[in-house]
């Protein structure tokens, strides 16, 4: 239980160095009904803008995921620890990828992606000039992550295992 505690505790200290460049970042969590955590960090601030089919780095980087535990998402297992994500935004379906590569300042590996997951894709009423993510605790172990970006609202629900 210690060294696993260790670990997970060198995976969160990854965290700002994969972000730390110019852009600010920003944080969203969900807590799952025994109390453990999924977070997502995010850089906010001018970024390069989205195109249909083409990976997207909101803020300029990839977004990280941390897990505090075992997770679910697309029928795909995801072990607790530090991620890297990226987004391909489409007309009708966006692809959220889970990536292992946590090194700071490293480029976008595909050899390191665990999953490609669908996510559900609507209009917004108000449209968002700035990307606005956040997590909807829908379910005592469901966090459905939430990304809002001009007139699309694209979802994708993470489990607790």
């Amino acid at each position: 239980m210690r060294l696993l505690a260790l670990c997970l505790l060198g995976q969160f200290m990854v965290i700002p160095a994969v972000l730390a460049q110019d852009a600010q970042t920003d944080r969203t969590d969900c807590t799952f009904a025994d109390g453990t955590q999924i977070s997502l960090q995010y850089r906010t601030g001018k970024g390069e803008e989205p195109h249909n089919g083409k990976m997207w780095e909101p803020g300029g980087g990839p977004m990280v995921l941390f897990a505090q535990t075992p997770l679910f998402l697309a029928g795909s297992s995801i072990p607790p620890g530090a991620y890297t994500v990226y987004t391909i935004p489409g007309k009708k379906e966006w692809t959220l990828i889970i990536n292992r590569n946590v090194t700071a300042g490293s480029k976008y590996d595909p050899s390191q992606d665990m999953i490609h997951a669908p996510m559900e894709t609507g209009e917004i009423d108000k449209p968002q000039k700035d990307l606005q993510v956040s997590y909807a605790h829908i379910a005592p172990k469901t966090c459905s992550l939430r990304l809002y970006y001009q007139k699309v609202g694209a979802y994708a629900d993470f489990n607790e295992r």
